[in-house]
């Protein structure tokens, strides 16, 4: 059966989710702050815009709509002509004004999905859900009746997450990974002095993906995804070594 994919259009990305996201998917992309994550979903939603006439919806519960333009146009996107066109929207909410908007019939967002006809939306950041409750069970159901809605627009939604670990593996009991269809890890990793940027895809629902660890670098024109961290080993750990060349020479093509 084909599955209809939805293209992020950053270069390799695409080639790792084995042709782009599931189409009315969550996707999650998790890093530490300066990772790129926000630059990602950007980079999301104005390919889609651009490439495959998919008006976008920003959801913000940190940064006003004014710091998207300005982030945005550093890599060459207009957002401000893209929203005078009816193409975009920005809209800077808070976790709980957002919840109970969506439930309504006659809600902003919803309203602003039908005139726009939005296929595309980033949410920035999912991690503000956690101040509105304690319990992780609660939690869970929240985010899940959350990103639910979105799904029964027949919307693919991109939402970043902070991470605590800047280098290294994080550690916690967030289960947010349970409920999302897809996880992409952004990490800085150390190797030979040198700091890097490594993105793993941890998981793809109802799809094959790439399972190795790829450089990537934040350009003038956004994320750009490079070669995998070939030789290497222990990148997500904290503690990447050497290979050993026998291990090197069986298992990493050239």
């Amino acid at each position: 059966m084909r599955l209809n994919r939805v293209k992020t259009g950053i270069s390799g990305l695409d080639d790792m989710l084995g042709g782009g996201f599931l189409a009315e998917t969550a996707n999650l992309v998790e890093g530490a702050p300066g990772t790129g994550k926000t630059t990602l979903g950007m980079q999301f939603i104005y390919n889609g815009i651009m490439q495959h006439k998919e008006p976008g919806l920003i959801i913000t519960f940190e940064q006003f709509p004014e710091q998207f333009y300005q982030n945005a146009s550093s890599f060459g996107w207009d957002f401000v002509d893209l929203e005078r066109r009816g193409l975009l929207k920005i809209v800077m909410t808070s976790p709980e004004v957002s919840r109970v908007d969506l439930k309504r019939v006659d809600g902003i967002i919803e309203h602003i999905i039908q005139e726009l006809g939005v296929k595309r939306v980033m949410i920035d950041s999912i991690t503000h859900f956690a101040r509105l409750t304690q319990d992780p069970i609660q939690l869970r159901e929240l985010r899940f009746a959350f990103l639910n809605a979105f799904k029964r627009y027949g919307i693919t939604t991109i939402l970043t997450s902070e991470s605590r670990a800047l280098l290294g593996e994080a550690h916690g009991n967030d289960n947010i990974g349970f409920i999302v269809d897809s996880y992409l890890i952004l990490r800085y990793v150390e190797i030979e002095s040198t700091i890097r940027k490594a993105l793993l895809v941890l998981k793809m629902r109802g799809s094959h993906h790439a399972k190795d660890i790829r450089q990537y670098d934040i350009t003038a024109h956004g994320i750009q995804i490079q070669s995998k961290f070939a030789g290497q080993s222990g990148i997500l750990s904290g503690h990447p070594h050497q290979m050993t060349d026998s291990f090197v020479k069986a298992f990493v093509k050239p």
